[in-house]
């Protein structure tokens, strides 16, 4: 019989937090079962493994990273939108490097996962702050791509300490931000 108050939901959330402080790449079922205070057996009553587990977690991500740059973005658009999408985005690579990384590593198993329609509520959330730039129709998908992989691409640098120079982080990813904008106002104005 499953522990008292364990369930999937609550499984995963502690993955995800473990993850969080050791790494996704350090997760493993016997860390998770000594954290809730169980044998590790007694995890599968409750998540199919430790691939289960990631593919949950990754689940938890997405859907926890659309709503924070959907929430941020809500009611704005241009620079402003995209400086909230940036921001909320860096945010949670920070407070989330774990369950962020998961989220990277997972693919949609099939129409009935649940991580398709959470991953595309992300991309809905940062196709609109595109949008608000007016491009042509070709431009948007490759200015999503972009978007999202020079964010992407800053915070997990700084997560991992790859940026060692005396120059302020925020003032780079302040410069960043400017530098996406006026390239798709460039892009935008051709």
């Amino acid at each position: 019989m499953p522990r008292a108050g364990l369930l999937p939901a609550s499984v995963t959330l502690a993955g995800a937090e473990l993850a969080d402080e050791v790494g996704f790449d350090h997760l493993s079922m016997g860390l998770l079962a000594e954290r809730l205070g169980v044998k590790t057996p007694s995890l599968y009553k409750h998540v199919d493994g430790l691939a289960d587990l990631s593919h949950r977690i990754a689940v938890l991500a997405a859907t926890e990273l659309a709503d924070a740059v959907r929430d941020a973005t809500q009611g704005r658009s241009g620079s402003d939108a995209l400086a909230a999408a940036a921001q909320a985005m860096r945010t949670f690579v920070k407070e989330h490097p774990g369950r962020y990384a998961a989220g990277n590593s997972a693919r949609a198993g099939g129409a009935d996962d649940p991580l398709g329609p959470a991953a595309d509520r992300l991309l809905d959330s940062l196709a609109a702050v595109v949008r608000g730039y007016q491009l042509d129709p070709g431009q948007k998908i490759h200015a999503l791509r972009m978007v999202r992989s020079v964010l992407h691409g800053f915070a997990t640098l700084e997560v991992a300490g790859g940026f060692q120079l005396d120059t302020d982080v925020d003032d780079s990813f302040t410069w960043l931000v400017a530098f996406v904008d006026q390239g798709l106002r460039a892009v935008a104005a051709r």
